[in-house]
């Protein structure tokens, strides 16, 4: 492999125009000179006394989340609290829970609406989730119960606080664990006023504020706002922007937060509602972006996945492929010059150690590294065919009809003895997975949508390339992500816009 510096590369940086609607998981902070000054002054003095006594107040709510469901079985926690145990453990937490955002520099919660009883609505959504002090809207609606990751069990002291909230527990990896949360929460709301309210944040991860995710499909609910009107936006915490502890920090660095709670009137379904939850969920998210005066997107969360939805198919709004393009650059390859020799229709399964001689790499932490971008066998190993597809759009030497060409042929399987090849689920799902970053599942379902209109389960190459390269939609997909040519003439990485409009050029990759 021929060493090369990265100007050898071809531009690979994704575009926004200035209409651009915003990218809901990115968030950047800019501060003027005068703002750093007072920060790194107040973040000096004011910053390291809250968060201190904000962690003290943390541990001193376990004895009381303990004490509430010490000595008691799983059968028991079946059921809803009640008697000495809700009242002083309960009681205890709210208002050591006030205290601790208080200290955090939260000052004033401002109400708004009324909210509605358990009996009017035994489910609550709260959206924009855009932070880690989110859980602040717990307090206005008296400590409800909340549905959150299995994952944060393991958390001290919050996993301690979840087993005293009696939260449903979901995991984003195990598809049936969703439809038992749907049938738990089904189960408590349905309880006639027995279970306290049920509060989730349906969009599932933290955004920026600037646009509200894509809604889970949900039962009857209120729906509650969140609003932190500050001079400054210090609490956002995205996908892409500042880590925990800097908006811990920023936060604890103000004088006061604000953060104002607002209850709608409760949502009531249509009678199609009723039939389609999904339409049910888009016209609630709907009425929650009127009300934030924000857009409603498509964007959302497929396990630790950001994706948009662009006709039938969802992509990655930064997919890996530009990951591995940023760890080749780093270490001053250029893919052009890489002999994979990989065989058209065969797969060939090669390790880590196979995969560095071919690439010429040395480096083992940009090895693991380069290596950890694609799928493995049980034995750990990978098939070099996604390695020669991969770099091979990469390197951008290659017009976007020669690389589905290549695409077909490595995937393609042939039918019979001297039969023409056609390209099935696996190998399509594999194509669109490395190069648009598509969740597999969903490049299957469009797979056999498009096979319904032919006798064969597979894909001619004509009827793939007419996808790739000539329908309307999908065909400006592949044209967006992968197009090398055109110098980038903006800085907004992964623009939410840029892949609507159509204005991302082959992207550059983002650090996680």
């Amino acid at each position: 492999m021929s060493q090369g510096s990265p100007g050898d590369w071809p531009p690979l940086e994704p575009t926004s125009g200035p209409s651009a609607p915003p990218n809901p998981f990115v968030h950047e902070l800019h501060l003027s000179r005068l703002q750093k000054v007072k920060f790194y002054f107040l973040g000096a003095l004011l910053a390291p006394i809250r968060v201190l006594l904000a962690f003290i107040v943390l541990f001193l709510l376990w004895p009381f989340a303990w004490l509430q469901v010490a000595g008691l079985t799983e059968e028991e926690l079946q059921e809803p609290l009640t008697g000495w145990r809700k009242t002083v453990c309960h009681n205890g937490v709210l208002g050591l829970s006030r205290l601790l955002f208080f200290l955090l520099g939260f000052l004033r919660i401002r109400v708004r609406g009324q909210r509605a009883s358990r009996l009017q609505a035994p489910v609550l959504v709260a959206a924009p989730h855009s932070t880690f002090f989110d859980p602040i809207v717990l307090l206005p609606c008296d400590l409800p119960k909340v549905v959150s990751r299995a994952e944060n069990l393991s958390v001290p002291v919050i996993g301690a606080l979840l087993r005293f909230n009696q939260a449903i527990l979901v995991s984003r990896h195990d598809p049936a664990s969703r439809r038992r949360v749907v049938e738990e929460v089904r189960r408590r709301a349905t309880s006639g006023g027995k279970w306290p309210q049920v509060l989730f944040f349906p969009e599932g991860t933290c955004s920026n504020k600037k646009a509200l995710l894509k809604f889970k499909p949900g039962v009857p609910v209120q729906p509650i706002l969140i609003r932190y009107p500050n001079s400054l936006d210090t609490t956002s915490w995205a996908w892409r922007g500042p880590g925990v502890l800097k908006v811990l920090w920023l936060t604890a660095a103000q004088p006061c937060s604000i953060v104002d709670v607002e209850f709608l009137p409760v949502y009531h379904p249509s009678p199609e509602e009723s039939r389609d939850p999904t339409l049910y969920a888009n016209n609630v998210q709907r009425v929650m972006a009127q009300a934030l005066g924000i857009p409603a997107t498509e964007c959302e969360f497929v396990g630790s996945l950001p994706v948009i939805v662009v006709g039938r198919l969802k992509v990655a709004l930064e997919p890996q492929l530009w990951e591995l393009g940023k760890v080749l650059r780093k270490a001053g390859l250029s893919p052009g010059y890489v002999d994979t020799g990989a065989e058209p229709g065969r797969s060939r399964m090669i390790s880590r150690e196979e995969f560095a001689r071919q690439l010429q790499l040395s480096d083992p932490q940009t090895v693991a590294g380069a290596f950890s971008f694609f799928q493995k066998d049980a034995n750990g190993l990978v098939d070099f065919r996604d390695v020669a597809l991969a770099l091979a759009a990469l390197d951008g030497g290659r017009d976007l009809e020669e690389l589905t060409l290549l695409a077909f042929e490595l995937f393609a399987e042939e039918q019979g003895e001297g039969t023409s090849h056609l390209l099935y689920r696996d190998g399509f799902s594999t194509i669109l997975h490395l190069l648009l970053g598509s969740p597999r599942p969903a490049a299957a379902t469009l797979h056999a949508e498009l096979c319904q209109s032919g006798p064969c389960q597979g894909l001619s190459l004509c009827q793939f390339q007419d996808f790739a390269l000539r329908d309307p939609l999908h065909g400006k997909l592949f044209s967006t992500y992968l197009r090398p040519s055109q110098p980038p003439n903006a800085s907004s990485p992964g623009s939410t816009a840029a892949l609507a409009n159509g204005t991302m050029h082959a992207p550059k990759q983002k650090g996680d």
